[in-house]
């Protein structure tokens, strides 16, 4: 039986390597396209059903989605320029809670992470050794995180929520 929760299992930090680079880089690249192939054809409706019980609604996912992945890519561009720096966690529920979220249909986050990812992939696709080695801390988790682990975690994360999504779909036969 899947677990609803974690349909694709827990992140696992692996160690560097070229192969894996490539892998988790087109997964950044291409997680827009991957999001909105999994909601194609999907009515408002359908959106507003949560992926399990006491669960986000898919169309909460995809604004998370874009909510998130703005803050990694602003983690990114501080580990890149400052030295371990201090990142400002949140309060992903409460986001999913504004305004914003609760009333603009998820094509304008599906259009954000377009952009974000173009710029994301750009920022990122040539770093260095050294450089997939910056670390930033995160006083939420209380740990200094490598760019690289962050690489491995949002490629992982994008095609978690993007695994709620097809989830319920062939749940319900959608």
């Amino acid at each position: 039986m899947i677990n609803e929760r974690y349909p694709i299992g827990h992140y696992e930090a692996l160690p560097f390597s070229e192969n894996q680079k490539n892998k988790w880089l087109a997964d950044i690249q291409f997680l827009p396209e991957e999001v909105e192939r999994a909601l194609l054809n999907l009515d408002e409706a359908q959106l507003h059903i949560p992926y399990r019980n006491e669960g986000w609604t898919l169309h909460q996912v995809v604004h998370h989605l874009a909510d998130s992945h703005m803050n990694a890519y602003c983690r990114f561009k501080l580990g890149l320029t400052e030295d371990a720096p201090i990142i400002k966690p949140y309060d992903e529920n409460a986001w999913t809670l504004l305004n914003d979220v609760s009333h603009l249909p998820v094509n304008i986050s599906v259009t954000l992470l377009h952009a974000l990812h173009t710029r994301w992939y750009f920022a990122i696709k040539d770093l260095t050794t050294t450089q997939w080695e910056r670390t930033i801390y995160h006083p939420g988790s209380k740990k200094e995180m490598s760019l690289w682990y962050l690489l491995g975690m949002y490629a992982w994360h994008g095609k978690h929520h993007t695994a709620h999504i097809k989830m319920l779909r062939e749940k319900n036969n959608w």
